[in-house]
């Protein structure tokens, strides 16, 4: 069994893992084609992950002209605690405004703390108001759990 092979995540844990608070570094193609990444928090629309950003921004003109995407969530201070996921796919632009507050209410659950209320609707506004969702919807998932390797390098 390689070393790749030793430190791979289940789909569950994978699961379990990207449900946690991250954050999120995603890569759109810029256009003179460079790379523009930036850290993002995320939620989710349905089971893939997704995050909010306002309409004119640069990560939305670069998904209209080139939907390819790729990001990573990664944690981890020193080797053997290092861990991560990489989701290389196609990104999707959400106007919908159902589907816009799934993704904030996924949003404000998960960093803000709030479950329900005026307080849930206060914090979904401005990841609703003039943005859009993009959802990842991943072809390819690479990841990594060095805790798998016991202390053993």
């Amino acid at each position: 069994m390689s070393r790749r092979d030793l430190i791979r995540m289940t789909d569950e844990e994978i699961e379990a893992y990207l449900l946690g608070r991250h954050t999120m570094n995603i890569a759109t193609i810029g256009p003179d084609g460079s790379i523009h990444l930036v850290a993002m928090w995320y939620g989710f629309i349905g089971a893939n992950p997704a995050f909010a950003t306002y309409q004119r921004s640069q990560k939305v003109l670069n998904v209209e002209r080139d939907a390819r995407i790729t990001a990573l969530v990664e944690t981890g201070e020193t080797y053997d605690e290092l861990m991560g996921v990489e989701l290389v796919g196609t990104a999707k632009i959400h106007t919908d405004d159902a589907v816009k507050r799934e993704l904030a209410k996924s949003v404000a659950t998960r960093y803000f703390g709030v479950e329900d209320g005026p307080e849930l609707e206060l914090a979904m506004e401005p990841l609703v108001n003039k943005r859009v969702a993009i959802e990842i919807v991943p072809s390819k998932v690479v990841s990594w759990d060095h805790h798998k390797l016991g202390g053993v390098y």
